[in-house]
């Protein structure tokens, strides 16, 4: 990218340069600074609003503190733009979010200002206690500086921190970046709490005028200063925090460089845990991201003059759109249903929902925890809850899965989006391990749809169950197959077989082959089957396993092939194994399916492709295992 429009953020390559700047060239790198981010994400899409909002705070924070010896750790990490351009990654941010790129969130690997690998949110507060805890233990007098948002405040994690951190007697800095707004709206008492009076506007505003009125009569002016301090524990949120253990400090302008670089410089000589307040704007400097955070969250590549426009042809339905339509159905058709979301409503496609059932629509904030418990204590009373929640963020509650739901056998639907590889948002979003971890829990079942129409009627037989159900799907859209209207439910338990082979076709000396697809990878096995005249069996359960027609699929064929988005270790392949074993059925098994490594950040075909999970991919893996006859077959076929 050129950068002939940025000559002061051209001579800024690590933090040492930035701290040679005077207070005014810091204000100039600053505007450079976000005029870079902005002109930056809209060629390679991106977080966009939240970097938008941090860019006064990062220049601040590396200008002050002696990055990377003192640790910034940024909780979730989707507003750390600045931070990487900064830190010697300007050059490289035309390669954000693609493969071979840099990430979207801090990593360890890619830069030593990464502290603390982040992507899911209230973490930073412990890892930054950790670390001034570990440099305490040294003698070393670092800084750990925590920046968490208002919505990642919400979280259980985050106050365990606090909780500890206030008598760690430690140098830790917590930065809550008040902005009030997470992806979603935030929700909650706390986080009414945090953005109506840690905002400061009535406390600043009743002061500002009490000190106006009363200035011309000294004794008055006096005593309102006493009464001020005396009611400042019940109006801003210092009690709180110094509850905690914090000196807590703030509300101040996150945009504003004379203000957080003196307050920052002060804390430095501080000891202990401090608490530092910051309000800032999602979108700052961009009246388009300004006026829709949302839409502007983490938008695709866009013209900056124009902003976000709608595609003339409207793209394919994706399968969050179909189940926030099967929800808005199935809440019509049954009204003991209700919604329930970890603070990801507009992800997990809810809106609609929330429209037009809000009165069965829970937002619980982020807390994964809480939402599985809390869905759990309502199945016990009669309701139907179904939980929308991203694959990656359904570990965050495994001990509530198991405890809490599944050893009481209670009918709770778990709608799993992003299920597999996520593309940009890489290993840290990508939903590789559900079936591993949800069928080995008894009374759990796992559904795996095909395409778009089978997720409607999975999620259909999922809500008809008097157990719990987990039903996955991947990120964007399928195969384009249209869900049928109505509420009719596929067989509990059934697969199918979607082609079956020719004897006729079959050369002499090739193996009989069936590949047993777990949910969308059916496509490209339908495809690569042509070459070597496989049978396909669609099983659409990972849990329970259809045995009846794996045992058939065994008995009629020399090998298998099991294939699934989702890691081999534990996985559907797994329990086609024990299901032979069980059977006392001794066939070769190939296992195709993600590796035993973290899958970074790409565009999600070539991550398909790179792990031989497409119809290529495929045919190239089974040649390989099952020899020259394979290769023949496709030969002819050819």
């Amino acid at each position: 990218m050129s950068t002939n429009a940025y000559p002061l953020l051209e001579t800024v390559n690590d933090p040492a340069d930035l701290r040679r700047l005077s207070r005014a060239e810091l204000k100039r790198l600053a505007d450079e600074l976000r005029a870079f981010v902005l002109d930056s994400v809209s060629k390679t899409g991106g977080h966009l609003s939240s970097n938008l909002g941090t860019v006064e705070l990062t220049v601040a924070l590396h200008y002050v503190f002696d990055t990377p010896r003192d640790r910034l750790v940024w909780d979730v990490g989707h507003q750390t733009y600045p931070h990487k351009i900064l830190t010697g990654r300007r050059e490289r941010m035309g390669t954000l979010r693609q493969l071979g790129g840099i990430s979207g969130f801090p990593q360890r690997a890619e830069s030593e200002y990464d502290t603390f690998g982040t992507a899911h949110s209230s973490t930073s507060i412990s890892a930054a206690l950790g670390m001034a805890m570990a440099a305490k233990r040294r003698g070393d007098e670092r800084y750990a500086v925590a920046i968490i948002g208002d919505g990642a405040m919400t979280a259980g994690m985050a106050f365990e921190a606090l909780n500890n951190a206030g008598v760690a007697d430690c140098n830790l800095l917590v930065i809550l970046n008040d902005n009030d707004m997470s992806i979603s709206p935030p929700v909650g008492a706390l986080n009414r709490y945090l953005a109506q009076l840690m905002s400061g506007q009535f406390y600043a505003a009743a002061k500002n005028v009490g000190k106006t009125v009363l200035r011309p009569v000294p004794p008055l002016l006096e005593l309102a200063k006493r009464l001020e301090q005396q009611a400042k524990g019940m109006v801003v949120p210092a009690t709180l925090f110094e509850k905690f253990g914090f000196n807590y400090i703030g509300p101040i302008d996150g945009h504003d460089l004379d203000s957080l670089i003196p307050t920052l410089q002060n804390i430095q000589e501080l000891k202990g845990p401090q608490f530092l307040h910051v309000v800032t704007k999602k979108g700052q400097g961009y009246k388009l991201a300004e006026a829709d955070p949302v839409a502007y969250h983490g938008p695709s590549r866009f013209d900056p003059k124009i902003g976000l426009v709608k595609p003339a042809t409207p793209p394919r339905q994706t399968f969050t759109q179909v189940f926030g339509q099967w929800l808005c159905d199935m809440a019509a058709h049954d009204e003991r249903l209700v919604g329930i979301t970890p603070a990801m409503r507009e992800g997990s496609g809810m809106v609609e929902f929330e429209r037009r059932f809000p009165d069965r629509y829970y937002d619980v904030g982020i807390a994964e925890q809480h939402a599985v418990t809390f869905a759990a204590g309502m199945a016990c009373e009669g309701v139907k809850p179904v939980v929308a929640i991203y694959s990656t963020f359904l570990q965050r509650a495994y001990d509530q899965l198991i405890h809490d739901v599944a050893l009481q056998n209670l009918p709770v639907v778990f709608a799993l989006d992003r299920a597999g590889l996520v593309g940009a948002d890489g290993a840290t979003h990508a939903g590789a391990y559900d079936i591993a971890f949800v069928r080995c829990i008894p009374n759990m079942a796992m559904a795996c749809p095909a395409d778009e129409r089978e997720c409607r009627q999975l999620l259909c037989t999922a809500f008809a169950q008097n157990h719990p159900v987990a039903v996955r799907y991947p990120r964007g859209s399928g195969a384009g197959t249209a869900p049928l209207p109505g509420l009719d439910a596929l067989p509990y338990g059934k697969g199918e077989i979607r082609r079956t082979r020719s004897s006729a076709l079959r050369p002499a000396g090739l193996p009989r082959i069936a590949i047993l697809a777990f949910g969308t990878l059916l496509y490209p096995a339908l495809e690569a089957a042509e070459q070597f005249d496989a049978t396909v069996a669609n099983m659409r359960w990972a849990k329970p396993l259809d045995t009846e027609l794996l045992l058939q699929l065994a008995a009629e064929h020399d090998a298998l092939v099991t294939l699934e988005e989702g890691c081999i270790q534990g996985g559907a392949g797994s329990a086609v194994l024990e299901a032979l074993a069980a059977a006392g059925m001794q066939r070769p098994v190939l296992q195709l399916g993600l590796p035993d490594v973290f899958i970074e950040h790409g565009d999600p075909a070539t991550l398909l492709s790179l792990q031989g999970l497409d119809a290529p991919g495929i045919a190239a893996s089974v040649q390989a295992r099952f020899g020259a006859s394979v290769r023949a077959m496709g030969e002819r076929a050819a």
